[in-house]
């Protein structure tokens, strides 16, 4: 724990990347290999289940530190973090404990299935053993929340370069449902174990936006284009006669979408498809949130299968006939997909091909992008005829091109303090539309939270102005006069019971502070409604 708490305080001090590599290049070469492995899991985002509610971890840090609860709660607010606010408030521990990361998870996992007092026990022991850092470490791994500015990524290339082993390939081999507790560093990382890439997916490659004018990209004829679909980015394998569906996420959902189950005695073995995961019903493309109801659920019943089935729709070919043809040109892996789909009888599977373009000019180029939503996409994807398929975020080969959003002026009416550097002021907010209620009376009507768009200095003085105008205290969040006006941008717009406001908006952030704007002239909660087609 020693030494990974040093690694984790060199990583949380700078924001260069070199220094970051570096850091991890010299813990991967010198730590223990179990301890590696925990590392790579840790950062890859597989961390153990939270044995420790976050309620109880406050409670007990504020018995141990002797102050009132409230005292905490608001520290906690200012500081922004949990375990930062915890190491912070109580006295300085001896630091004299030589665990090692291993050790202190599989505590954690195994303090998951005890008692409260047990568990009490534990946290506020090691809380008077270890040093500030080591604390803060310590409740990372024990709320969960262990997120740093280091991806994954960053990752694979310091290892790479404490291995010497090639960073894609070092990529591929961190894909997929390995175990931290039961794998070991040798078999996940330096062993070549080809039975092991049955199931795992290639890395996915990344799409950055249109920054410039389309035109700067050079010539429309080196340049095909697709529609931009909204659901949820997913490569499909089938290798040996067995299928498997990986989400951009790395998550292994297989069993999440038993429509595809057909396919594995259809599609060629030695198959990889990239492509998107929409819901179909039918016959009609259907709505993210549509989506949204098969997201996350454990078990998928009849009646939901029915409710919102879902297609593969491909729009990349990563492997033919068990061969890795990511290196291939964009052109050629396309025109060995549509070969293959029509050798396939696709109507009635869930399986369809995303439809490729090409345009005389950027104009009509243009004019497509304009007609996206009308198709129920968010813009276009523009992908070079000559580009690979890479791993990650690189910009050159592939472009996403979206429309602009839905825009609508709303009223501020709540206000919550935000998070890292802007712990300290009112920087999360809560809009409002107007609606007639019963009564034929005029109300703000909640629809949208968001927390980005304005720039630092504005921030402070809307932060001022809610600590000179608020109503009410829930909590950490405060309710205000309704006063500010502010547009508010968001990408998608549909129907929704779970909403007040019978309406969910996808990315909702702050486009402008309307000060020339009184809060009369807000739009309605009927504005908004109109806005889905």
């Amino acid at each position: 724990m020693i030494r990974f708490a040093a690694l984790i305080r060199k990583l949380d001090s700078t924001n260069k990347t070199n220094v970051k590599v570096r850091a991890l290049t010299e813990y991967f070469r010198e730590a223990d290999d179990r301890d590696k492995v925990w590392t790579i899991a840790i950062l890859s985002h597989r961390r153990p289940p939270r044995p420790v509610n976050t309620t109880l971890l406050r409670t007990w840090a504020a018995e141990l530190a002797n102050i009132p609860q409230w005292l905490f709660d608001e520290s906690y607010h200012i500081v922004g973090d949990l375990a930062e606010t915890i190491a912070l408030v109580l006295d300085p521990g001896v630091g004299n404990s030589k665990k090692s990361l291993t050790g202190f998870l599989e505590e954690m996992i195994d303090l998951k299935q005890k008692e409260e007092e047990v568990k009490k026990n534990y946290v506020t022991e090691n809380w008077n053993r270890l040093n500030y850092y080591q604390r803060f470490v310590f409740n990372k791994l024990i709320t969960g929340g262990f997120r740093i500015g280091v991806s994954q990524k960053l990752m694979t290339r310091a290892l790479s370069q404490a291995t010497g082993i090639d960073e894609d390939i070092l990529a591929y081999k961190l894909m997929g449902s390995w175990d931290p507790q039961t794998i070991t560093f040798e078999r996940l990382v330096l062993e070549e174990q080809p039975d092991d890439y049955l199931s795992k997916p290639y890395p996915f490659y990344l799409a950055n936006a249109v920054e410039d004018k389309v035109s700067g990209l050079g010539p429309i004829e080196d340049w095909f284009a697709e529609h931009k679909w909204d659901g949820i980015r997913a490569q499909l394998l089938v290798r040996e006669g067995q299928h498997f569906v990986w989400t951009r996420g790395e998550e292994l959902v297989t069993d999440k979408y038993p429509e595809f189950n057909i396919l594995s005695g259809i599609i060629p073995n030695g198959t990889v498809l990239d492509g998107e995961i929409l819901p179909y019903i039918q016959g009609r493309l259907g709505s993210f949130n549509d989506l949204q109801t098969r997201i996350g659920r454990k078990n998928v019943s009849a009646a939901l299968l029915n409710k919102a089935p879902v297609i593969l729709r491909a729009y990349d070919l990563l492997e033919w006939e068990g061969e890795d043809i990511r290196t291939h040109s964009y052109e050629k892996r396309r025109a060995l997909l549509e070969d293959m789909l029509k050798a396939i009888p696709t109507k009635n599977l869930p399986l369809d091909l995303s439809e490729k373009m090409q345009f005389p000019s950027w104009e009509a180029a243009t004019d497509e992008r304009k007609n996206s939503r009308a198709v129920g996409s968010e813009g276009l994807m523009l992908k070079h005829k000559d580009s690979t398929y890479q791993v990650g975020r690189k910009k050159g080969g592939w472009w996403k091109w979206k429309v602009d959003p839905y825009t609508i002026d709303a009223v501020l009416t709540y206000a919550m303090r935000g998070h890292g550097r802007r712990s300290n002021l009112f920087t999360d907010y809560t809009f409002g539309l107007w609606n007639e209620n019963s009564e034929g009376q005029q109300e703000l009507v909640t629809f949208a939270k968001a927390y980005s768009g304005l720039t630092d200095a504005e921030f402070r003085v809307i932060d001022q102005w809610i600590k000179r105008n608020t109503l009410e205290r829930f909590g950490p969040v405060r309710s205000v006069v309704p006063f500010h006006v502010f547009e508010i941008a968001f990408e998608g717009i549909a129907h929704s019971k779970r909403h007040k406001s019978g309406v969910a908006t996808r990315f909702p952030r702050i486009l402008k502070w309307r000060k020339d704007k009184k809060i009369e002239e807000a739009n309605s909660l009927n504005d908004l409604k109109k806005l889905i087609t």
